[in-house]
């Protein structure tokens, strides 16, 4: 009873602490395109925009808390080109830019950067410099084109669960309408507003859900105005 208390407590202080809101909001889990808007103080601060999302649409991810699943809804898997639906932390900025002037933290992708996508790796999940011995699978994150040119990392499987899907992100979209590998995309300038306004001191998250979910996010979110 004290351990359930004391998780609901936990819980309640993640949540509601959490400034700034991103909600991104399909109409259901096969499409592959979403509505995106940013919320700061239960309020809208942003335009809202049509982003991109999984190209099969939305699973069921690993995040801060877990909504409602029902039992014929997808669960988010490694390679399932699908984007995790969820509540996720959002820690950190990265892009090709050398320097940053933001107010969340950014990492500057050289040709060295990398996330990894082997679940057998113990760098599962994570972006780091290429170690000596080279993961079986990774993605070059400095790549030819300008997708990661400015992102967002969305920490989804921080536990780094096997096959539980890894290096998800809020980038530039590749095309207009192009679904991605499992991330949310969208254009370069949207992309732009986004980091601009983040602010890690006001602890971002991530809401991306079906529109069949949208009920209990309003409970969790009373004064959110969805």
């Amino acid at each position: 009873m004290i351990k359930t208390f004391l998780i609901l407590v936990i819980l309640q202080n993640f949540l509601y602490s959490s400034q700034q809101i991103i909600v991104v909001v399909s109409d259901d889990f096969s499409t592959s395109k979403a509505k995106l808007t940013c919320y700061e103080n239960n309020k809208k601060v942003l335009p809202p925009i049509e982003v991109n999302i999984g190209k099969n649409g939305l699973g069921w991810g690993l995040g801060e808390y877990q909504l409602t699943q029902k039992e014929h809804q997808p669960i988010k898997k490694e390679g399932d080109k699908k984007a995790p639906a969820g509540i996720f932390k959002l820690t950190s900025t990265f892009g090709y830019t050398e320097k940053q002037n933001l107010k969340l933290k950014y990492l500057h992708l050289s040709q060295n950067t990398i996330c990894v996508d082997d679940s057998d790796s113990k760098h599962y999940n994570k972006i780091i410099q290429m170690p000596r011995s080279k993961p079986n699978s990774f993605e070059q994150m400095r790549r030819d084109d300008s997708q990661y040119e400015l992102g967002v990392f969305v920490q989804h499987n921080f536990s780094q669960v096997k096959q539980a899907g890894s290096c998800i992100f809020l980038h530039v979209e590749k095309s207009k309408d192009a679904p991605t590998a499992g991330c949310t995309s969208m254009s370069l300038d949207e992309m732009e507003k986004i980091v601009d306004w983040l602010d890690g001191s006001k602890n971002p998250i991530l809401i991306q859900i079906p529109k069949s979910s949208l009920k209990e996010i309003r409970q969790l979110f009373p004064n959110l105005p969805l």
